[in-house]
């Protein structure tokens, strides 16, 4: 039995220099997967890892089209198309030199992974993996505001955003006049590949008018919508009731003045003309003795010439 030398240590170094150089190239294609996006209704192609040279024909190959290693999407063999799933009929198609898998329309149950496996004699050319991204617009966010609750102060409103019909699952974020709010947000999907709705609620108290922001981001995208918040009860303070004394001493001055007024215009008009008799008749009184003394001499006269 023959033993090799021994290395020596420079030509060991240099292999595992080597070694990890080839171990972190293999790390980096692993973690270097090609990514496609698309939204739903569109047509979108996913790139193969081989292309058939113009030198040979798709009979010398076997090509599949897989969808998380386990479902088969497309599949040639000999040239020929093999047998397909329902799902994918009518909706699928390959380019026959560059092996490019065409998908239209576009699905929300196409998203994930798939790999292009090639073989030639039997022997796999390449198996790379491509990751599919669909999505799907969620509507314009609709933004509503009920007062639950309002003083002179302020209003309480209970403020909801909602939005729906979109996928992949959505945040939600918001600004109060520029200042960002955190919603309480509720999710709803009928299973992780569905569309999503989303509802978020703010409780507020608004103390004056204020501009409110709602925003839905999904995989980069981002829709948003804006609502005036208007302060409802604009108050208007009540007149004080003043106390009872102050009210009893009122009643008391005006039912005095009233009876003052009444008693002076019964009694003083009888004052005013009893004066007014009593010198009218000095007056006449007067007026008597001065007409007797006038007419005295002429009696005396009349009476000595008889």
């Amino acid at each position: 039995m023959m033993c090799l030398p021994a290395s020596p240590p420079a030509l060991a170094s240099r292999l595992g220099l080597g070694l990890l150089v080839l171990l972190c190239l293999g790390i980096g294609q692993a973690l270097e997967k090609k990514v496609v996006r698309g939204k739903v209704g569109e047509k979108v192609s996913l790139p193969c890892c081989h292309e058939i040279p113009s030198s040979e024909s798709l009979q010398n190959y076997r090509v599949y089209w897989q969808k998380n290693i386990t479902d088969v999407v497309l599949a040639y063999s000999k040239g020929s198309m093999m047998s397909q799933p329902e799902r994918y009929q009518n909706r699928t198609e390959m380019d026959l030199w560059n092996l490019t898998l065409w998908i239209s329309p576009v699905e929300i149950l196409d998203n994930g992974s798939y790999q292009c496996v090639v073989q030639r004699n039997s022997i796999v050319v390449c198996d790379e993996p491509v990751i599919l991204f669909v999505t799907a617009d969620f509507s314009k966010p609709n933004i509503t505001a009920e007062v639950s609750a309002e003083s002179c102060e302020s209003t309480e409103m209970v403020v909801t955003c909602s939005s729906h019909g979109g996928f992949p699952k959505p945040t939600i974020s918001g600004t109060l006049n520029n200042m960002s709010v955190e919603w309480n947000a509720r999710w709803v999907s009928e299973s992780s590949l569905s569309p999503y709705n989303v509802t978020g609620k703010l409780v507020l108290n608004v103390t004056k008018d204020v501009n409110i922001t709602c925003s839905v981001e999904y995989n980069g995208i981002s829709k948003s919508a804006s609502l005036l918040l208007e302060k409802t009860n604009n108050c208007i303070v009540p007149p004080v009731t003043p106390p009872y004394n102050v009210i009893f001493a009122s009643i008391i001055i005006v039912t005095t003045f009233i009876l003052a007024t009444i008693l002076a215009a019964r009694y003083l008009p009888r004052r005013v003309c009893s004066h007014c008799c009593k010198r009218q008749d000095s007056v006449e009184e007067c007026m008597k003795e001065h007409t007797k003394a006038s007419m005295s001499p002429k009696v005396t006269s009349e009476t000595s010439s008889v």
